[in-house]
């Protein structure tokens, strides 16, 4: 859906490699910090997080919310096939999910189905209503299959490493 990505040309290091293992552990680690833990100066760290952002390595830093603490107690998985006809607007129907407010994450899947669609509503019956009065009344849709998600690791790992 995307097209190339100039980030898979960039050839990364050893040094690269760590940095990305810490920061997507911690965005908010300190340079001195990082430094320490990836064993190099602080001002190589510095160029090379900066070239990792330039290059669309890093695509950006952001928080990760607990929808729970928003008032958001079901997360659920919605897998979405759409028709055959209607895969030659794939990128508008993506577009259209990514616009619902339920929406936490859009995947563009390969498979058995087309979307792969993550929410946080407010309870079973805001559930309902996205996938039943929502989403699958669009035409382009053909099937849905709802999964609710109890827990998922990278909540677990940023609670362990956020201090």
């Amino acid at each position: 859906m995307t097209g190339g990505n100039p980030a898979s040309e960039i050839r990364l290091d050893g040094l690269d490699h760590a940095i990305l293992r810490v920061l997507e552990r911690d965005a908010r680690i300190s340079n001195r910090e990082l430094a320490e833990r990836v064993h190099a100066p602080e001002s190589t760290c510095h160029k090379r997080v900066r070239a990792l952002v330039a290059s669309g390595v890093i695509t950006g830093f952001h928080a990760e919310i607990d929808p729970a603490a928003l008032g958001l107690a079901i997360e659920a998985i919605i897998m979405i096939r759409l028709h055959a006809h209607a895969r030659g607007d794939l990128r508008g129907f993506q577009r259209y999910l990514e616009s619902l407010p339920a929406t936490r994450r859009v995947y563009f899947v390969a498979g058995d189905r087309d979307f792969l669609l993550h929410v946080a509503v407010h309870d079973v019956d805001d559930l309902r209503a996205v996938v039943s009065d929502t989403i699958s009344v669009r035409p382009e849709v053909a099937a849905t299959n709802t999964s609710l998600v109890f827990d998922y690791a990278l909540r677990r790992r940023t609670r362990d490493t956020v201090g």
